[in-house]
């Protein structure tokens, strides 16, 4: 006799009896879900009334101040000094000045002897015993006339002279010293060009004697003086 037997979960199909389970899963989750909506918010029991005291221990002023006013810095703010202005200027300004007249009055006889015109004219010469003035020095100095203490001689001339020397004179300027002598003589002019006449007399100059030049009668040493030789045949004749 042929035996039957009910078909087992196991004789499906891999996927089938996946499909089954996750529907049988989604199933049992919607139903949980839906318990949990439909009950209602349970309500915690409140706690009972307590009989303590408390106590602020802030004092009321500050509490006031906390409330009404804004937090601050707790740094303090030092103030600025106050500016204090004097009533009165401490330094007077000076006196104004008296206006001073542009010119001076003079009477008739003081305009008379301030003129110019009236003034004696300065002699070029040595009306009063003061030495010629005869030009300028090598640096601008004034070249006072040479007033010889003693001629030079002839050998004194003689030996300084060029060779075939012609006929003519030397000039030259030099400073006076003590003891009627001279020093830094340069030369100034000569004639004829190129004779070397101005060198002969500067080469012997150490030997001459000079006074120094005078004015209001005193000498003046350290003044230069504008010494000329003539030479006429090879010899002086000063």
């Amino acid at each position: 006799m042929p035996a039957y037997r009910l078909p087992s979960p196991y004789d499906r199909p891999p996927l089938t009896r996946r499909a089954s389970g996750l529907a049988l899963a989604l199933g049992v989750n919607a139903l949980l879900l839906l318990a949990l909506l439909t009950l209602g918010v349970l309500r915690l029991p409140e706690p009972p009334p307590s009989n303590a005291t408390v106590v602020d221990m802030i004092p009321e002023e500050h509490a006031r101040q906390a409330v009404t006013e804004p937090r601050r810095s707790s740094r303090p703010v030092p103030k600025p000094p106050p500016i204090i202005l004097p009533v009165k200027p401490t330094i007077a300004p000076p006196p104004p000045l008296p206006k001073e007249q542009p010119w001076v009055e003079m009477s008739h006889d003081e305009m008379a002897a301030a003129d110019v015109s009236n003034l004696p004219k300065a002699s070029a010469g040595s009306r009063d015993g003061d030495s010629e003035e005869v030009g300028r020095g090598p640096h601008g100095e004034v070249l006072y006339a040479a007033e010889w203490a003693r001629h030079p001689t002839d050998a004194e001339l003689g030996g300084y002279l060029p060779r075939n020397a012609p006929d003519g004179f030397g000039l030259i300027a030099c400073k006076t010293i003590p003891g009627n002598r001279v020093e830094d003589c340069v030369e100034l002019d000569q004639y004829p060009h190129g004779s070397r006449l101005a060198a002969a007399v500067r080469q012997a100059a150490w030997q001459f004697r000079i006074r120094p030049p005078r004015k209001n009668g005193r000498p003046m040493i350290g003044e230069w003086v504008q010494i000329r030789i003539d030479y006429e045949h090879f010899t002086s004749d000063q």
